[in-house]
């Protein structure tokens, strides 16, 4: 059995479930296999990475990488595309302390 997302408008993730491509075959609609070993193009079990990142209602397929690519979360980010996941301006601090990112001011801030 594997994983298929069921794409909507625009390519965006309606669905995801654990089925056989025969199954699959007989479904309305645009499929796509997707890997819940996948995150950021790196297969944690040490295999090899598939479609960037696994499949989330919400996320958007896109053709040309090949990869799964969760919602923007603020304007200013900008998308890795080696990983189909989006990056803030700045790193987030290396400092075991807890952030929220500020749109406004383009800063990480402490959370308390």
């Amino acid at each position: 059995m594997s994983h298929y997302a069921k794409l909507g408008v625009g390519n965006v993730v309606e669905q995801v479930i654990v089925a056989e491509q025969d199954f699959i075959d007989t479904q309305e609609g645009v499929w796509v296999q997707t890997s819940y070993n996948t995150k950021a193009n790196v297969h944690k079990l040490g295999g090899t990475p598939f479609r960037k990142n696994f499949a989330g209602i919400g996320y958007r397929y896109d053709e040309t990488l090949d990869g799964f690519i969760p919602p923007k979360p603020y304007e200013s980010w900008t998308l890795n595309e080696t990983t189909c996941l989006w990056e803030a301006p700045i790193t987030y601090p290396d400092d075991g302390e807890s952030y929220d990112w500020n749109e406004e001011n383009q800063t990480w801030d402490l959370v308390e």
